[in-house]
């Protein structure tokens, strides 16, 4: 099956130089976190510890490039905060972050590492074309976490990740829905790597070559990246 993968135009209008890199991972066998990539998760944590303070996050420069980019399509950062910042916080506040996958802890140790919001969406059972742009207001959302009726709709102008009408990110990187969660049983995965300046695009390209190589080394499979950029926003999965 081949899906379209959309950036539409208004999100390269509204921020410029922004790109994502997009990993698709297929026949990976996902399972426990094995103790090696869980080690580097450790090192990962160690590390943000030793550079940065719950007290001065806010202005590190990738962290405030996202609560800008927050505020500008209206949604305040201290209410909804951008994904890497929440998880970086958690890691401030001493907090050892629990192991969930390998799929799931290789998107985390990458946002720990270069401070980019780096997470894996499970694509097995999606058949709508894929998009990050505005709301519409119409979309639906169930959230991961809530009761699986409490069905919410995205504000317009919202920046969502979507399969076709279902919202699979809200706020652009704030929460996931539950219908790709990254599971043991996923087999097909897509990572989203979002660089914002002063992230450049070499380097989320280097970061997706990351992903291929931990994906490889700890779930087997196959996988390749590409770069959403304003000059290249559409590419197409064969899932």
């Amino acid at each position: 099956m081949n899906l379209t993968y959309t950036i539409e135009p208004e999100i390269f209008a509204q921020f410029p130089g922004y790109v994502r890199g997009v990993v698709v991972a297929t026949d990976v066998t996902n399972g426990p976190t094995p103790p090696a990539l869980l080690a580097l998760l450790r090192e990962a944590e160690a590390a943000t510890r030793a550079a940065l303070t719950a007290e001065t996050l806010a202005t590190q420069p990738r962290i405030a490039a996202w609560r800008a980019a927050y505020r500008a399509f209206g949604a305040k950062p201290t209410e909804f905060r951008p994904s890497v910042e929440a998880l970086i916080r958690r890691v401030l506040h001493g907090q050892e972050l629990p192991a969930i996958n390998a799929l799931v802890d290789i998107g985390t140790l990458l946002s720990l590492r270069h401070l980019v919001p780096t997470g894996a969406h499970a694509l097995d059972a999606v058949t709508d074309d894929l998009a990050l742009r505005p709301a519409t207001g119409a979309e639906t959302f169930i959230p991961f976490g809530g009761p699986p009726d409490a069905v919410e709709q995205p504000l317009p102008g919202e920046i969502i990740f979507a399969a076709g009408n279902t919202v699979l990110t809200r706020r652009w990187t704030w929460r996931q829905a539950v219908h790709t969660l990254t599971l043991p049983t996923s087999r097909t995965v897509e990572f989203n790597i979002d660089g914002l300046p002063p992230v450049l695009p070499e380097e989320v390209a280097q970061i997706s070559q990351e992903v291929i190589t931990l994906v490889h080394h700890f779930c087997g499979g196959q996988a390749h990246s590409v770069l959403l950029s304003a000059a290249s926003p559409q590419t197409y999965l064969t899932i």
